[in-house]
């Protein structure tokens, strides 16, 4: 009978602590869960706010990246090899900005590519303000040069102008010019007379005058004595003399030793019957020059 009582009291006993562990259960799984919950809130919201912090970092990149681009773009020279690294820097920060960087550890990577890229460019920026400055340099200098060479021509036209009014000068300078020119007729006993009859030759007489700035030599003066109707008189149309690169007709020349002192001389003129009555005029001429003239009158008494 105590065997069966006891029996009771302990299915009693087991079906009461049943229910309270149940209950002891359900209590820590409620509490797990609740747990979980918490913590998956809290997880997304720092997902959330890391998403945020992401999306912030790569559009801070991509401005940046931008800013680089466009501060190449500002960046020309004219070297051709240092260009072509300014592209090929510009190309590599292209092709940065089409990549999409999604975790911490390719935005910490592309932030270091970043830095060092700037790192480049400022040194790029260097070069080409070395080089802009020492191009402002070459012009001012070029300039310079330009201008010295302008008053080099200048002072060259300057020096050709003056050296052409010397030459000009001394050229006029060094004319030996006839003076003291007399006109003669003479009959044929060599007496002066003013009558075409008794005409038997022309003579005129003249003095070379001392120029020390001529050269000195063998010279032939050539005589034209042009008559009242502007014909020439002359014995032969063989008598030619250059006159500054034109052939002319001479009426008589002679040759005389110049020694740069004055020098007494006379040309004559046959009469050939070519003489009329009249003003007659003489020209001298002396290489290439005009040295002096002089006029006779022929009458009939």
């Amino acid at each position: 009978m105590t065997d069966i009582t006891n029996n009771i009291q302990t299915e009693a006993t087991e079906k009461k602590n049943v229910p309270i562990a149940m209950i002891a259960t359900s209590i820590i799984l409620a509490a797990a869960l609740i747990f979980i919950v918490v913590m998956y809130f809290d997880q997304k919201s720092k997902m959330v706010e890391m998403e945020a912090i992401l999306t912030h970092e790569k559009d801070s990149l991509a401005n940046e990246l931008r800013m680089m681009v466009h501060a190449y773009d500002t960046m020309k020279t004219n070297n051709d090899s240092l260009q072509a690294n300014l592209d090929k820097e510009k190309n590599r920060i292209v092709q940065l900005l089409s990549i999409n960087a999604s975790n911490v550890q390719l935005i910490k990577k592309y932030r270091s590519e970043i830095t060092t890229m700037r790192e480049i460019m400022k040194s790029y920026i260097v070069q080409i303000d070395s080089l802009n400055s020492r191009n402002k340099q070459l012009v001012a200098e070029n300039t310079d040069i330009r201008q010295q060479m302008t008053d080099v021509q200048n002072t060259n036209v300057e020096l050709s102008r003056v050296k052409e009014e010397l030459g000009t000068k001394v050229e006029i300078a060094s004319v030996i010019q006839a003076k003291d020119i007399v006109a003669a007729l003479l009959n044929r006993k060599r007496k002066e007379t003013s009558r075409i009859k008794l005409l038997d030759k022309l003579r005129i007489c003249f003095t070379l005058r001392e120029n020390p700035l001529a050269m000195a030599g063998e010279k032939e003066v050539f005589m034209r004595v042009i008559r009242p109707d502007s014909l020439l008189i002359t014995p032969s149309s063989d008598n030619l003399f250059d006159y500054r690169g034109k052939n002319m007709i001479y009426s008589a020349s002679r040759l005389v030793d110049y020694m740069n002192q004055d020098i007494e001389m006379c040309i004559f003129l046959d009469n050939t019957g070519d003489f009329i009555i009249g003003n007659y005029s003489v020209e001298l001429y002396l290489e290439n020059n005009i040295i002096g003239r002089t006029t006779f009158m022929l009458t009939t008494r």
